[in-house]
């Protein structure tokens, strides 16, 4: 079987010069690719790994950082925050020809979509989530220094960084002119508040970046898709799970995503659950939100922009810049200016 970005042979020899024993033939097949890095079980007679490095074609390094994955993974190895143990990691490129990072197969549940949540009772989607958001207050408690991770990225103006990233990046991607963007980027300028703190923060937290246990869905295994993680203010991390739960983000992600079931806790009670197990106060929320609506407005233009230049999968990715109109009149409401 051919898996693009995969060569089964110089993985075995990768495996075996890091002293790693294969038993038996090395077996390997592909879980997920397409729009974010391909992701791959590696598995001989008595052991399952996962592989994973950047797509093969539509690269953005930034955004498919296997060397911020795997430090970070590496780093939290014995903290509360629940992650795979790291086996190796190829920095050059040399067994792929791109960046790859190999940990231990977490066995469990991974709840993407609403027909994976339809197996869940109400009883355990609550659990679930309640320990989610756990997690992600652990997360956000763990001092960085303290794992080795004080210079993993730099937290002092991070939020007038991140406005100014995704604004330049709308002019990279755009496919035409909306104005709800230009307004929601000249408030979001204006209204850049203090960082509320510093944390390692995941950038792209909700349920299907994580692996429940099969049992008992209320204990997260492992966190994983680090690819987005740095030091920076841990309300992103908080508001961008909230604003995952819109509805519209089925069309950014081209499925009927488990997190924006009507099943999950609204956006408002998440951001309070995360308040009450962080111990955080959630000042100058509204411009957190809008921030999160104007990320998520880009990166939906983004996705339909690079199907247009034909180096995206997904049927759907030609629809994903229909939810970007209204992921920026929301930001505009978070933030009160112009909509009601």
């Amino acid at each position: 079987m051919n898996l693009p970005g995969m060569d089964v042979a110089a993985l075995e020899r990768y495996l075996r010069e890091q002293g790693i024993e294969v038993r038996g033939e090395l077996r390997v097949d592909l879980i997920s690719g397409g729009r974010s890095n391909l992701t791959f079980t590696a598995a001989d007679d008595m052991s399952r790994w996962v592989v994973r490095r950047p797509p093969v074609s539509g690269l953005t390094p930034s955004a498919h950082d296997m060397a911020r994955e795997y430090t970070v993974t590496d780093a939290l190895q014995h903290s509360a925050v629940p992650v795979a143990a790291t086996i190796a990691f190829d920095a050059e490129g040399a067994v792929l020809g791109a960046p790859m990072t190999i940990v231990e197969f977490v066995d469990g549940a991974v709840i993407r979509d609403q027909d994976d949540l339809a197996a869940l009772s109400d009883e355990q989607v609550n659990a679930g989530v309640t320990e989610l958001v756990r997690v992600l207050a652990e997360l956000h408690a763990v001092d960085p220094a303290a794992v080795g991770l004080e210079n993993f990225g730099r937290p002092a103006g991070f939020l007038t960084r991140q406005v100014n990233l995704w604004a330049a990046q709308w002019e990279r991607v755009k496919t035409r002119d909306l104005a709800d963007v230009a307004a929601l980027h000249a408030a979001l300028v204006d209204a850049v508040p203090p960082e509320s703190a510093a944390s390692i923060v995941h950038g792209d937290y909700r349920i299907d970046n994580t692996i429940l246990d099969s049992a008992d869905p209320g204990r997260v295994r492992a966190v994983v898709d680090w690819e987005l993680s740095t030091l920076g203010d841990p309300l992103t991390d908080a508001a961008l799970m909230c604003v995952y739960r819109t509805p519209i983000f089925d069309l950014v992600l081209g499925s009927r995503a488990a997190w924006t079931s009507h099943r999950m806790p609204a956006p408002d009670a998440l951001a309070e659950a995360y308040a009450t197990a962080s111990g955080r106060d959630l000042g100058n929320w509204g411009f957190y939100l809008a921030l999160a609506n104007f990320k998520l407005g880009v990166i939906g233009e983004g996705i339909t922009h690079r199907a247009l230049h034909g180096s995206d999968a997904g049927s759907a990715a030609g629809q994903a810049a229909e939810a970007t109109p209204e992921f920026m009149a929301a930001g505009l409401r978070a933030l009160h200016v112009g909509r009601k």
